[in-house]
């Protein structure tokens, strides 16, 4: 990955040592919660409580409604005003906002480029460990509610007492160029019928990253591609995925025929860079916070800022 590249992406940004070891002291939480100097993210319904539109809110144990899930996401290496590097902090779902309510919150899409390097990390982690416990509840085994474990990092079926992990869904994203450098974007059924974006799709068992890159472009686009070249990657917790990016140009020794699949993709369109700038304000392309929106910029060649643009 370059670090050009490396700076497109706001989720993979951290200053947090995740601190691992420490998961091990069965009674971790217990010891936060008398921690003065512990910090506690709030989540609710998605959300993250902030402090101003570009600054998370961690606030004291002491502040916390109750929460029906909380999870040690380790301390921070970098200071700021008031939370000094090395301080522990935790992420806690909560069912009711309470006295936060009246607070503001935002989700992680809107506000994922606006904060800093510690609180994008801090985000993107918490929801990503969050979203996994409330898929999580039962055992996949024995149907049984599996209890939380290892300041929230292992759910135990109390009945087969096996552990169950936190798990992510590995997922390629695919800037498609042909022998005129045109990218290549598509319109999913579930958007907007003027919103395009880069193909992709899940990584299937069995199935290399780059066999996935061939194998999902031609479901959806009818499009054989050659040479996948992987760009780098970014956690995208919606709820669990990691969107692996890369570049493909279209196979020559292949016979392609453009074709949407009718059923994810509606419509394909080519675009050179002329093309692209001269469709602004026809099109939408994906949101800054997205992987897909930084490889779109990194072979258009300059930023595309102005919200979409």
């Amino acid at each position: 990955m370059s670090q050009s590249f490396l700076k497109r992406l706001p989720l993979s940004r951290f200053e947090v040592d995740r601190d691992y070891l420490a998961r091990e002291r069965p009674d971790l939480i217990e010891e936060l919660r008398t921690n003065a100097a512990a910090r506690v993210l709030p989540v609710f319904d998605g959300k993250a409580l902030l402090k101003s539109e570009s600054e998370l809110a961690l606030i004291p144990f002491g502040e916390l409604p109750e929460a029906s899930i909380l999870v040690y996401l380790g301390q921070t290496t970098s200071s700021t005003e008031f939370e000094p590097a090395g301080t522990p902090v935790a992420a806690a779902h909560l069912l009711d906002p309470g006295s936060l309510a009246q607070r503001e919150w935002a989700n992680l899409r809107t506000v994922g480029t606006k904060l800093s390097d510690r609180d994008a990390g801090l985000l993107t982690e918490a929801l990503g460990i969050l979203n996994w416990h409330l898929s999580h509840e039962y055992s996949p085994r024995t149907g049984h509610r599996t209890v939380i474990e290892k300041a929230g990092w292992v759910r135990r079926d109390p009945v087969s007492n096996t552990e169950v992990f936190p798990r992510t869904d590995a997922a390629i994203i695919v800037g498609v160029t042909d022998s005129d450098d045109r990218i290549l974007l598509g319109s999913n059924a579930l958007w907007e019928s003027n919103r395009f974006s880069l193909l992709a799709g899940f990584v299937e068992p069995g199935e290399s990253l780059e066999a996935a890159v061939i194998r999902e472009t031609f479901e959806e686009s009818g499009i054989w591609v050659a040479d996948p070249v992987y760009l780098g990657s970014q956690p995208w917790p919606f709820p669990a995925s990691l969107m692996l990016g890369f570049t493909a140009r279209v196979d020559p020794e292949r016979t392609s025929t453009l074709a949407p699949d009718g059923a994810e993709i509606l419509e394909l369109r080519w675009f050179s860079r002329d093309e692209l700038r001269a469709s602004r304000g026809e099109i939408l392309l994906p949101g800054p916070t997205s992987i897909a929106h930084a490889i779109i910029a990194e072979w258009y060649g300059e930023p595309i800022t102005d919200g979409i643009w």
